[in-house]
């Protein structure tokens, strides 16, 4: 038989736990569960999927910015990877990642709130809405430090929307595979307001604006996710290193061809430096 004292420890700790399983009401916040899926062309869409991708997106870049975009762009015609990161299964980073190339998965707890993303890597977004500051010392990651805010906006008693900040950004990033840069300052805010959709709890929108100072004025899209009916869905593993023939050596980007050798992305391509090997013997 356990001791008293142990028995007190026992009662207080349950104590405790009953407390905290009692302050989180789940009813007080959406309904968020499942399996969300994107609801935007097919293939690599544009960071506002309304809108085709490339310079059809029509982002306020500053002229400097423009004049990057446009030597990535000629980059990719020619064969390179352009500014896009996902090539060499390097994450997206914010806010690219949330147009979701693989399904999102949102976890709702009483003080934060995770967005699972399995796209490059299985990544983990840490929304926290325990009401803190921004810390003062804070080493910058790819998906960046959100701080988030619920809220009750119909006035109906249930938080309906979710607000969050994200800033602490590292780079190299952009908007999507079309190369569409931010600022290599990585000095970057996101702004955003996630939501069920009015007429449709399983149509989730997240309203996102990016403050850049490749930017001339913030930019605001949308993106919009659909609820798999499924409540069992299949979480499909994505391990981007694998079969990846993109090879990015120095300041240039080749392709591993079928039968394992280096072969050039660009026409007229030179090969790597190789001063580190032994000439080949003729």
């Amino acid at each position: 038989m356990p001791g008293k004292s142990a028995i007190l420890v026992l009662a207080a700790a349950l104590s405790i736990t009953m407390s905290v399983a009692q302050a989180f009401d789940d009813a007080e916040y959406p309904d968020l569960r499942g399996q969300w899926i994107r609801l935007s062309p097919p293939g690599q869409p544009g960071f506002d999927p309304s809108k085709p991708r490339g310079r059809g997106q029509e982002v306020p870049l500053t002229p400097e910015y423009q004049a990057v975009f446009e030597a990535n762009l000629a980059d990719l015609a020619a064969g390179g990877e352009g500014l896009w990161p996902g090539y060499t299964c390097r994450p997206p980073g914010m806010p690219a990642m949330m147009t979701a190339y693989e399904p999102l998965e949102i976890i709702v707890l009483p003080d934060i709130t995770y967005i699972r993303i399995d796209h490059i890597h299985d990544t983990h977004r840490r929304i926290y809405t325990d009401g803190r500051d921004w810390p003062q010392d804070i080493e910058p990651s790819f998906v960046g430090y959100s701080i988030g805010k619920w809220r009750d906006e119909n006035g109906d008693g249930r938080h309906d929307v979710l607000e969050v900040e994200t800033r602490h950004i590292k780079g190299p990033r952009a908007y999507d595979a079309s190369g569409l840069p931010l600022h290599r300052d990585n000095q970057t805010v996101v702004k955003e307001r996630i939501y069920l959709d009015d007429t449709n709890p399983n149509i989730l929108h997240d309203r996102i604006t990016v403050i850049d100072n490749a930017l001339t004025r913030p930019w605001t899209v949308t993106k919009n996710y659909r609820r798999n009916p499924n409540p069992r869905p299949n979480w499909q593993e994505y391990i981007c290193a694998e079969n990846n023939n993109h090879v990015h050596i120095g300041n240039e980007s080749y392709f591993m061809s079928a039968d394992g050798y280096l072969m050039p992305a660009k026409k007229g391509q030179l090969p790597p430096d190789l001063r580190y090997f032994n000439p080949m013997r003729k």
